[in-house]
Formats: structure tokens, C-alpha cells, sequence
């Protein structure tokens, strides 16, 4: 009978451990989208013209064009954000149909770490990101 009472106790610590975690994630996503949303703003407001955004293959042999247009916010044209404030992840998997009509993009909910958990020195903060695409110098702090 105890080791149920555990197996219960942990179970339900494990699940309230990971809608503590959604919660959180869902309100740093909440603030990276008014994040971009002012970016867009400020890149029309400064006359900086969108591009049309290409996707790559997962393995990175192929480039796809999209029909969505916006500014990248990583160097490696990894990840952008459309003229509409969303937050795209530029890979996709590879195909035909894509290489002869273009890849679909799908939003993603925007992080406030551009690659968190990626080897040392690939992470960046999205608002030093935004800065960047925005030709101002990141902030430090």
C-alpha cells in the first residue's frame, strides 16, 4: 500500500511539475510575441523592407522558397519573423512538392531564447536578436 501511495504522490507532483512548466512557457511566449509584434512595427516604422523567406530542408541539402514574407533574425536564416508578428522556424522536411511549389511555413509559439539548450555561443536572447535585425547594437547587461 505505501508504494502506491508513493507511485500516486510522484505522479501527481510529476504532473503539477509540468503545467507549472506549460504556464510559464505559455507567458514567456506571450511576451516574445509582443516582442516581435513591436518589432515589425519599429522595421516599417524604420523603412526596413521585408524579404521573402526561404526554408531549408531538415538536413540542409535544399532551400525552399515560401510565400511569406518577413525578417530573419538569426544569422544562419534559421528562424524569422513574418510581416504578421509570427515566429517561423525555417526548417521543414524535404520533398518534391516543396522544391517545385514552394514550402508551406507554419507558425510557432516564439521563445525568449533563440536556440536554448544548443551548444555554447549558438543561443541568443530575442531581444538582442531583434536589436540586431533592426541594425542596433544587442543590449548587455
Amino acid at each position: 500500500m505505501a508504494d502506491e501511495d508513493w507511485r500516486d504522490h510522484r505522479t501527481h507532483a510529476a504532473a503539477a511539475h509540468a503545467e507549472a512548466l506549460e504556464r510559464r512557457r505559455a507567458v514567456e511566449s506571450a511576451r516574445a510575441h509582443e516582442m516581435l509584434l513591436e518589432f515589425v512595427e519599429e522595421a516599417r516604422r524604420r523603412g526596413i523592407a521585408p524579404v521573402r523567406l526561404q526554408a531549408r530542408s531538415y538536413d540542409g541539402r535544399s532551400r525552399y522558397r515560401t510565400s511569406t514574407e518577413g525578417w530573419y533574425l538569426r544569422r544562419n536564416e534559421s528562424v524569422a519573423v513574418g510581416t504578421d508578428g509570427a515566429f517561423y522556424l525555417l526548417n521543414v522536411p524535404a520533398s518534391l512538392r516543396a522544391r517545385l511549389s514552394g514550402a508551406t511555413l507554419e507558425p510557432s509559439d516564439p521563445p525568449l531564447v533563440l536556440g536554448k539548450g544548443a551548444r555554447d555561443g549558438e543561443s541568443i536572447d530575442l531581444a538582442d536578436a531583434l536589436a540586431i535585425a533592426l541594425g542596433d547594437a544587442p543590449a548587455r547587461g
